[in-house]
């Protein structure tokens, strides 16, 4: 009897030492970003009770809009009202907490003794903050063309997504900016919101770059020329605006009425409304760096694993900084929820497994009190007590 016992009681210990337990954080969650992706992800989360911070630098890369678009219930809501009122239901949540201040280190830590791991966080004032899992809504930067008067008119007038603010400037002279490979795909976009439209791609109609936008649209002259689209190669010297369209707007209040005119270095100028881009963006934050982080492109890898998961184990990205390419708020909105949902789950089954590996442990201990009595009965019996 005593063998048997001692081989379910070495059994046991194994499993138990192999089962990991359920670290002791701060947070079970901390979500980096204060954006549509963040206070999804928040919401979310708090919905089911896990005890969330939300860290927000107060950086947006929607800070410069006039008004959200696509957005079911809150079309043309300003994007600092949205996120004002989002904040103000979530803090009805006990289990969610809001930390206005940067992130500038994350760092996964290893626990051996208990087979556990979390990751330690660190704000811009030093303060540090420990959480089961991480959850990214860092954005993006928009690289914007270090062109006088451009700065100034980002996303009032000048903007990346036809649907977003395409729509209030219908029906208006419109420019496409960029470099040549990307103009038809623009093209594409807006044709149906407008029809006079010159692509100013700024002295990159060469040789080279048309051979580029053949490889992806061999009949592109023929396509531009369908749609009625001018290619203007002169070098922009600066952009001018004469007419704000936040202040003049037409009778009902749906169509902004900017106006702009484009100066070129050859002396020479061409008025337009509006004007949507092809420049490039990066990522806010290094933090996905710092955690080594998987890459596609310039977006974090977040779409190999399902549930908005990274390479890392327990670090999930969303929002614009993923790399499903899909720049909204409502997509934000989608993937902060999605990650929400995936991550109360995975926490779930690891409590699950730690209640597992308790209750084991409980019933090692059990078997190791018997086997002591039996061990003292095989004694007492090999000296003839």
């Amino acid at each position: 009897m005593a063998p048997k016992s001692l081989f379910y009681t070495l059994f046991s210990s194994l499993t138990v030492a192999l089962a990991a337990s359920v670290p002791q954080t701060d947070y079970e969650v901390i979500v980096v970003g204060g954006g549509p992706a963040g206070l999804s992800a928040l919401s979310g989360l708090s919905r089911v009770r896990r005890k969330t911070a939300l860290f927000d630098s107060q950086e947006y890369r929607n800070a410069a809009t006039r008004n959200m678009h696509d957005v079911i219930g809150n079309d043309g809501t300003v994007p600092s009202e949205f996120r004002g009122l989002a904040r103000e239901q979530i803090s009805r949540y006990d289990t969610a907490t809001f930390i206005d201040k940067r992130v500038n280190t994350i760092e996964s830590v290893s626990d051996e003794a208990s087979n556990t791991s979390y990751f330690r966080a660190q704000d811009a004032d030093g303060n540090a903050y420990t959480a089961r899992k991480v959850v990214l809504g860092t954005g993006l930067v928009d690289i914007i063309p270090d062109v006088p008067g451009l700065q100034e008119a980002w996303a009032n007038g000048v903007y990346w997504c036809p649907w977003c603010d395409g729509y209030e400037h219908r029906d208006q002279p419109f420019g496409i900016l960029g470099a040549l490979p990307d103009v038809v795909g623009s093209v594409l976009e807006v044709y149906t919101l407008n029809t006079d439209i010159i692509a100013f791609v700024n002295g990159t109609q060469t040789p080279d770059q048309e051979a580029e936008l053949a490889k992806k649209y061999p009949n592109w002259e023929a396509q531009l020329e369908a749609y009625n689209v001018r290619l203007e190669n002169e070098t922009i010297a600066f952009f001018e605006r004469i007419q704000d369209g936040s202040q003049v707007k037409d009778r009902n209040g749906t169509r902004q009425i900017d106006i702009f005119r484009v100066h070129f270095t050859n002396g020479s100028s061409v008025d337009r409304n509006a004007f949507i881009t092809n420049y490039p963006s990066e990522q806010r934050s290094d933090l996905p760096k710092q955690l080594g982080l998987t890459m596609l492109g310039n977006k974090i890898d977040a779409t190999t694993n399902p549930g908005m998961r990274t390479s890392v184990p327990g670090v999930f990205a969303i929002g614009d900084c993923n790399s499903d390419n899909s720049t909204n708020v409502p997509h934000a909105m989608f993937s902060g929820k999605k990650a929400a949902v995936f991550a109360h789950v995975e926490m779930a089954k690891e409590e699950s497994n730690a209640a597992i590996g308790k209750r084991d442990d409980d019933l090692v201990k059990e078997v190791e009190k018997r086997m002591g009595n039996d061990m003292e009965k095989i004694y007492n019996r090999a000296r003839g007590l």
